[in-house]
């Protein structure tokens, strides 16, 4: 099988091609990224001549050719930052995924693969999960959940005029990992927030809002799940996460701190201060969707795709934080 992965050297993406280089069924991975590994070492960066690296924009360059001969396309390609530029990244996120899905097409693959998340989800429930047919319309405020809601729309109307094509939708929760670090850092908490006091025993509280409870993932187990998907005849959606659910006395625990509930507005309203006055840069949908987005129910990756976590959501959690002290990064740096 060859396999063509978009969004190659993100963090989904760096433990999806090593993931793959693994299984015997795939013959060959093209990683194609804005800026790819290879300028200090060999093009395929020790994966045994199995990998090769396409350099492309996707809102502007030909797929095409990176995406001939392949059996099957995984799209993980989406831009989070810079949050203020909110026409850059719906020309990325939206207007890319579809020349991803057009070149899949003109390709002859037979199968699709799209990263979505469980910010596609509606508003929904905290006490209990939901499964895959929980409407996937986003959190309004939520330009994220905006556009990953637009993209599934997409596919909504791609797979009935294209029955040849396996379509699925892999819906993960927060995904996990140390060489997430410096990404998570830089595009999250800002520079105001010290590296080194993102530790257990290092923060004298966890201040969070009760209704902030949400689910976790490594990225090794997501990529597990996405390579299950490429080798079965599985179609449709997938949710992803991993046990336990997070919250502000499960966090605090970890943390070894004080759990310190605050208001669900007051969270809100200090996000959209601090984006606004640039000291961190996350606007408030962030937190509306994490209020928001339903827990979910996962029962159909374990019983279709054999998927079982290695990891639980605190493992994944810590492997984060000790990326974020140790400024690990992956194959190539974070963009700016």
């Amino acid at each position: 099988m060859r396999v063509v992965v978009v969004g190659a050297t993100g963090n989904l993406g760096i433990a999806l091609v090593r993931t793959l280089v693994d299984r015997p069924e795939v013959e060959h991975v093209v990683g194609v990224a804005r800026r790819p590994p290879g300028n200090d070492g060999p093009a395929d960066r020790g994966y045994g001549g199995k990998v090769s690296w396409v350099a492309a924009d996707v809102t502007a360059d030909d797929l095409e050719p990176a995406f001939r001969g392949a059996e099957a396309v995984v799209n993980l390609a989406w831009q989070i930052q810079p949050a203020r530029r909110r026409g850059q990244l719906h020309l990325t996120n939206v207007h890319g995924s579809k020349r991803i899905f057009d070149a899949a097409l003109a390709s002859g693959a037979t199968t699709l693969v799209h990263a979505s998340s469980v910010g596609v989800y509606a508003p929904g429930p905290k006490d209990r999960t939901v499964d895959e047919s929980w409407p996937h319309t986003g959190i309004a405020t939520s330009s994220y959940s905006r556009d990953k809601a637009t993209v599934e729309a997409m596919l909504d109307r791609l797979e009935p005029a294209h029955p040849s094509l396996r379509v699925v939708r892999m819906r993960p929760a927060l995904i996990f990992q140390r060489e997430a670090g410096t990404e998570v850092a830089r595009y999250f908490l800002g520079p105001l927030v010290p590296r080194s006091g993102v530790r257990p025993r290092w923060l004298p509280a966890v201040p969070l809002p009760a209704q902030l409870r949400f689910q976790a993932v490594h990225a090794s187990d997501v990529a597990s799940a996405f390579c299950a998907a490429l080798t079965r005849d599985v179609a449709g959606a997938f949710n992803l996460a991993a046990a336990p659910v997070l919250d502000v006395d499960r966090l605090a625990r970890l943390f070894d701190a004080k759990a310190l509930r605050v208001p669900l507005g007051m969270a809100r309203a200090a996000a959209d201060l601090g984006f606004r006055l640039r000291l961190q840069p996350t606007d408030a949908g962030w937190v509306d969707m994490a209020a928001e987005t339903p827990l979910m129910d996962c029962r159909r990756a374990h019983a279709e795709l054999d998927w079982h976590p290695r990891m639980t959501a605190d493992a994944a959690l810590l492997d984060l934080t000790e990326g974020i002290q140790e400024r690990a990064t992956g194959p190539t740096p974070v963009l700016r």
